[in-house]
């Protein structure tokens, strides 16, 4: 856990430290600085996941033509794998004390990780935006709602205001970030109750009962689609939030605690957005317009502003965390700044992204579910790299080597670019998304493998996911074993020799 002075308090202690902006970037965290126990990546975890928008992955599941059941079961396995993939990257942390993507240059070298710490703040960015354009939209619906405005200028003060609060958590760093994510748990987590109990009467069993199967490719479809939706959209700032972590922590603990914080809200959230989606045809299709503000549709007006708050902070909390990784990326991708000005670059694209999907784009859910899977195969290649590469390994991470081009991890070794590159081209050849004209020349594989072309029952199953997640472990635990053996035999690097920072 970057950026803590002093002795690592329980979650949601200040331990009466001013608040001032985080100096830590990419830099090592000292032994006498790691404190805690792995039980406190509940609290980021959570908070980062209670954002009401779980219950509209019900509707999303529904949309690919399969039954409650088959939904259920798609989103419980997607979750709970996806987010135990987050555990065992947050092993990294405590094992080296660096961020994700600097601890990923043990795989890929010193320069060759820039390739995926590009990925990964692509990604992050991606998510701080779309976070921020759902928080503006359910603000603008709930106002509409109330009668209190809802078009472009109510829009652009809610923008302006989600924004204030997600750039100012990302600059300050870790000790904000703590303290906004206790409140925000807090907060999110009863107001989410209380609307489940408001909304509860919505729910038809006898309509939700009805829905027809789908087929095995849908079900698969909507297992991936879960898996790059949460845990897939985490595992490159899975070791962020450990790092602060003494080395004799528990790995179990630190797997465990970050599994099950992060996977309990989204699979309590999705069940019942499963059932109300499913019992309201016409909420659903809402949804995927608007996916936190036609939520309101089954609400009564007192509950309005109480909705709205817990919607905004849900998805800020998600936010806030992904500016504070995204900025870590962007410095282990090359750019020579400070920590906080690299997070309000990333603002600033934030900014924009959300303009154009708040004020040009007509569609939500079709982007988004491109943007998820054609970013989510390169991603889940790097992730089985990392896991692989992680599993190999005996001993911590030589945290002076990690800086320095001639050290044991190399500068640019070919194995593992290569691998990503393969993965990444063979994912892409077996994934489609027919509600993205920009993506149609994904899915050139489907038809020479047999599996029905662009338009077979294959098309959305999107198993270029799972293969790049397959292709990039096996073969790196297949053919780099030497190279972690010839590291780890190597002797300690000298901590005086000044490092190059990439």
């Amino acid at each position: 856990m970057a950026g803590i002075q002093g002795e690592q308090e329980e979650p949601g202690g200040t331990g009466g430290r001013q608040l001032k902006v985080e100096t830590h970037g990419l830099d090592v965290i000292g032994d006498t600085d790691r404190k805690g126990r792995p039980r406190q990546l509940f609290w980021p975890w959570f908070g980062a996941n209670v954002s009401i928008l779980g219950l509209s992955y019900g509707s999303f599941a529904l949309g690919f033509g399969i039954s409650f059941w088959q939904a259920l079961a798609a989103g419980l396995i997607g979750i709970l794998f996806s987010f135990l993939l987050c555990g065992f990257v947050a092993v990294a942390g405590k094992r080296g004390s660096a961020p994700t993507m600097v601890l990923s240059r043990a795989a890929f070298g010193i320069r060759g990780n820039r390739l995926p710490s590009a990925l990964s703040w692509i990604l992050t960015v991606g998510w701080e935006t779309v976070l921020t354009a759902l928080a503006t939209l359910a603000t603008a619906t709930v106002f509409g709602r109330l009668g209190w405005g809802g078009g472009t200028s109510t829009k652009v003060v809610a923008l302006v205001l989600v924004t204030a609060l997600i750039v100012a958590g990302g600059v300050m760093g870790f000790d904000l970030i703590m303290r906004m994510q206790t409140v925000i748990t807090v907060v999110t987590g009863v107001l989410t109750v209380v609307y489940i109990v408001l909304a509860a009467g919505h729910v038809h069993w006898d309509t939700v009962s009805r829905i027809h199967g789908g087929s095995a490719q849908e079900f698969i479809g909507a297992l991936v689609f879960m898996m790059t939706g949460f845990g897939l959209g985490w595992v490159n700032a899975a070791a962020d939030y450990s790092r602060y972590l003494p080395r004799r922590s528990s790995s179990a603990g630190v797997v465990g605690w970050t599994t099950f914080g992060a996977s309990l809200a989204p699979v309590l959230l999705l069940l019942f957005g499963l059932l109300l989606a499913g019992s309201s045809p016409e909420l659903s299709k809402a949804i995927a317009a608007d996916p936190i503000g036609a939520l309101t549709e089954v609400l009564p007006t007192w509950f309005l502003i109480p909705f709205a708050a817990v919607a905004v902070l849900g998805l800020v909390g998600g936010a806030v965390l992904d500016i504070y990784s995204s900025g870590l990326a962007l410095l282990a991708a090359g750019l020579k700044a400070p920590r906080y000005v690299a997070a309000l670059v990333d603002g600033v694209l934030m900014v924009a992204g959300t303009i154009y999907i708040v004020f040009v784009a007509d569609d939500f859910l079709g982007p988004f579910i491109g943007f998820l899977t054609t970013l989510g195969v390169p991603i889940a290649a790097w992730c089985g790299i990392m896991l692989a590469d992680l599993a190999l390994r005996r001993r911590d991470y030589d945290e002076a080597d990690l800086y320095r081009p001639s050290g044991r991890y190399g500068d640019v070794p070919l194995l593992p670019v290569a691998v990503i590159v393969v993965s990444t081209a063979v994912g892409w050849g077996l994934v489609t998304n027919g509600a993205a004209s920009w993506l149609g020349w994904q899915g050139y594989l489907l038809g020479p493998l047999g599996l029905g072309g662009k338009t077979g029952s294959w098309a959305f199953a999107n198993l270029g996911v799972l293969l790049a997640l397959v292709i990039g472990f096996a073969a790196t635990w297949a053919f780099n074993r030497s190279r972690v053996r010839a590291q780890e035999s190597a002797a300690p690097a000298d901590p005086s020799v000044q490092a190059v920072r990439p």
